[in-house]
């Protein structure tokens, strides 16, 4: 009997542990609740690297802090009479972008840096149009970097969602498998312009066809266009040309004009005459973070870490230096 009783408060004493712990005993299937998207943590690895940037305006190499480096990209990529928290998140996608580079490509192996300030082969850069707003943004973000399981993500942005953001897939025709932090998810880009929000852009059956040509895709004449397969947020992924023609989406606006043919996010395509007729929503390839979704967000109060968060998927932001 004396070892029974002991045996029954071990019992109770494990079923306590359990309940006080949060965990079911009799539903171990049972899920913990979320942790917040992007938990803050403190410095990993110390000091500030400084890094070696290509200025391809006067074609030197130039030493700077990564920081001073990161003002002038934020300054680039970004408007600096824009809300400061929106600046900051652009500051951390810069600061992610040149380490992810760093880590995977050593930079810029072709220039023999780690940076380039030509928007062709790098990020922009516009050390003249770094203010006050820019300098608080980077300085409040210092060393913060976006990670994925320790390593920096692809840290992927664009002018305009259209509403919806985009897999890598579907808006880049990305070869390799889906990163796990990428999503399509809700953004609201209403700030946005009209004319980015909604638009028209006309192509001549020549400049289709040069286009298409271009992409090994030979063709004497273009008779019919429309819609093929649709990603995840409603993009196109591939457009079917003479109804046996299979092109793809993201590769034929870089082909045609990706300042003109705006997004993939299409609502309709169609020839008109001698004319080619896209109409669609939205600015850019659609996958990671809306610069105007990015607005707009901090408008309703939201901060750096929660917007990053809900953009990107299960990454942590680290703080790499003091």
């Amino acid at each position: 009997m004396h070892n029974k009783r002991w045996y029954i408060v071990i019992a109770l004493a494990v079923i306590i542990a359990f309940a006080a712990s949060g965990c079911s005993m009799m539903n171990p299937q049972s899920k913990p609740e979320q942790t917040p998207a992007a938990p803050q943590k403190q410095a990993v690895e110390g000091n500030e690297p400084e890094i070696l940037v290509f200025m391809h305006e006067t074609g030197e190499k130039k030493k700077m802090k990564m920081e001073e480096y990161v003002a002038g990209v934020v300054a680039g990529e970004m408007k600096n009479d824009w809300p400061v928290e929106a600046l900051a998140v652009q500051a951390i996608l810069a600061r992610t972008f040149t380490l992810q580079a760093m880590d995977e490509k050593s930079g810029v192996p072709a220039r023999g840096t780690q940076a380039s300030t030509d928007i062709k082969e790098f990020q922009a850069y516009n050390a003249k149009a770094v203010n006050d707003s820019v300098k608080k943004a980077v300085e409040m973000t210092r060393g913060m970097v976006i990670t994925y399981q320790g390593k920096p993500i692809q840290a992927w942005f664009h002018a305009s969602a259209g509403g919806i953001t985009a897999t890598a897939k579907e808006g880049l025709n990305y070869k390799e498998d889906e990163p796990p932090y990428i999503q399509s998810v809700k953004s609201p880009d209403d700030l946005a312009p009209a004319d980015v929000q909604n638009w028209t852009a006309s192509f001549t059956k020549k400049e289709l066809m040069d286009a298409l040509n271009k992409m090994g895709k030979t063709i004497t004449s273009l008779d019919s266009i429309e819609i093929g397969k649709k990603g995840p947020s409603g993009r196109s992924i591939t457009l079917l040309v003479n109804k046996n023609i299979e092109v793809s989406g993201p590769e034929l606006r870089v082909g045609l004009d990706s300042v003109k043919l705006k997004s993939m996010l299409l609502d309709k395509v169609g020839i008109s005459g001698d004319n080619v007729m896209f109409t669609g929503k939205g600015y850019g390839h659609g996958v990671g973070i809306s610069q105007w979704g990015v607005n707009k967000l901090t408008t309703m109060g939201k901060k750096p870490e929660e917007i990053i968060g809900q953009y990107f998927k299960d990454v942590t932001i680290e703080k790499r230096w003091n």
